[in-house]
């Protein structure tokens, strides 16, 4: 399958990256050279420098065979004129990236139809839908759903109290009889494992554990987590996305926003009628003491300066904030800003990317729907094949590959948390947690000879 991406930045470079480890053929259109660079020397893929937009490039790139043309500049009007010039050409679907929310507005005179775009994301509405899913979940340092919103994984780091620690992964499952739960991937100093059995839990590891939404109080009780209510919240940031988490929390949850520029925040004021609206400065100490953040259930930074968020975060933190969200648009802090103390981080170039590659249905026996840049696992559906060789033996009796873990199965909309004595039909649909490594290891189990 090919698929053309035109935009090799931190979202076209992350999307390369997931679908380059698959079966796609990958070409990347690219005008700065640096960039081109970057992605040629770390990706397998072909790269075309020069302008998206341009009827030349896209040729070149043979958007016309292309099953997807992915339009992820960071210009909106030239994600629209290459789209158009994409879909002119032949292409099959077009996604793209738009940053101003008004094109798709019903009353907007451009809408992205007018230019062939099959799928419009939104990056900032992408991550402020991942911020209200852990504002909800206060103790969790990230929160995802799939099929539906029926199931949620989550991400708890386990402190020196947490009963987990010092037993192993089969010790955890043995004691708990009255709901099921998956445990699909442990962050340890950085780096990340998919844990079996004799797994044992440490100290600060990050667990993330899968769970059908409605048991998920009954997790937290089993890991001596207190679910309570959110109330109280602050913004830092009168960004496009500290604006939409406002517009989003404040009729159910006391809400503060706080913008360092007096005559922004003037004009904020005048549109969130339930948010109290605050010109200050999210790295000034004594403002922050001022407003009693230690009293505050979630304190979230989302300007647009990363290193502001992060000092921000960190001083809520000192100062007693139950949860600190941070918003950073370099994906390389990812893996470490966790190790500094800030609860959740959240990236809208990864939104971005997760939004798309979920997007993407091939007509192939998998699809790569999630990945993740904290740790180093992706969340792989599979629909087996009749006579393939899981649909032969339950999980046990199988070799599976030690990167990897089978989390859920959907049987006709039926969900299950797998087990050892699992059996998977050709009917199933499975959603797999695995390293790259192990993935063309599991096509041959999901595959018939």
């Amino acid at each position: 399958m090919r698929i053309v991406i035109i935009g090799a930045g931190e979202v076209g470079f992350h999307i390369a990256k997931a679908l380059s480890q698959e079966d796609y053929d990958i070409t990347v259109i690219e005008l700065e050279p640096d960039k081109c660079r970057r992605i040629a020397e770390s990706l397998d893929v072909i790269v075309v420098e020069g302008h998206g937009a341009s009827p030349g490039n896209l040729t070149k790139a043979r958007v016309q065979e292309a099953e997807y043309v992915l339009c992820v500049t960071g210009v909106d009007e030239v994600n629209l004129i290459a789209s158009q010039q994409a879909h002119e050409l032949g292409a099959k679907k077009i996604i793209a990236r738009l940053r101003n929310q008004q094109y798709s507005d019903k009353e907007s005179i451009i809408r992205p139809e007018g230019f062939g775009v099959d799928h419009v994301i939104h990056p900032e509405k992408a991550a402020c839908q991942e911020i209200v899913r852990l504002v909800r979940r206060t103790y969790a340092t990230q929160v995802m759903e799939f099929e539906g919103g029926r199931l949620q994984l989550i991400g708890i780091r386990l402190k020196s109290k947490s009963p987990l620690i010092g037993k192993s992964v089969r010790e955890v499952n043995e004691g708990i009889s009255n709901f099921k739960f998956g445990i699909v991937t442990i962050l340890r100093k950085g780096e990340s494992y998919v844990p079996w059995g004799d797994f044992v839990f440490e100290e600060l590891d990050v667990g993330y554990f899968l769970i059908r939404t409605d048991r998920v109080d009954d997790l937290m009780h089993m890991l001596g987590k207190h679910t309570t209510k959110t109330k109280r919240v602050m913004i830092v940031g009168g960004t496009k996305i500290g604006r939409s988490l406002a517009e989003e929390l404040q009729n159910d949850i006391s809400v503060r926003l706080v913008e360092v520029d007096r005559y922004k925040a003037e004009s904020i004021a005048t549109m969130l009628e339930n948010t109290m609206v605050l010109n200050g400065d999210g790295t000034d100490v004594e403002f922050l003491r001022a407003e009693n953040v230690a009293e505050l259930d979630s304190y979230i930074a989302v300007t647009h300066n990363e290193q502001t968020n992060l000092l921000s975060s960190l001083l809520a933190k000192h100062l007693g904030a139950k949860q600190t969200i941070c918003h950073i648009s370099t994906t390389e802090y990812l893996p470490v800003v966790k190790e500094i103390g800030i609860d959740a981080v959240i990236s809208k170039n990864i939104s971005t990317v997760n939004a798309i590659l979920k997007f993407i249905r091939s007509d192939h026996s998998e699809t790569s729907i999630t990945t993740f840049d904290e740790i180093d696992v992706d969340v792989i559906e599979f629909n087996p094949e009749p006579g393939s060789k899981v649909t032969l033996h339950s999980l046990e009796e199988l070799k599976f590959p030690s990167d990897s873990v089978v989390g859920v199965i959907n049987h006709h909309g039926a969900l299950s948390i797998a087990r050892g004595n699992s059996q998977i039909t050709e009917e199933d649909t499975v959603l797999v947690f695995a390293k790259q490594s192990a993935i063309p290891k599991l096509k041959k189990l999901f595959t018939a000879r």
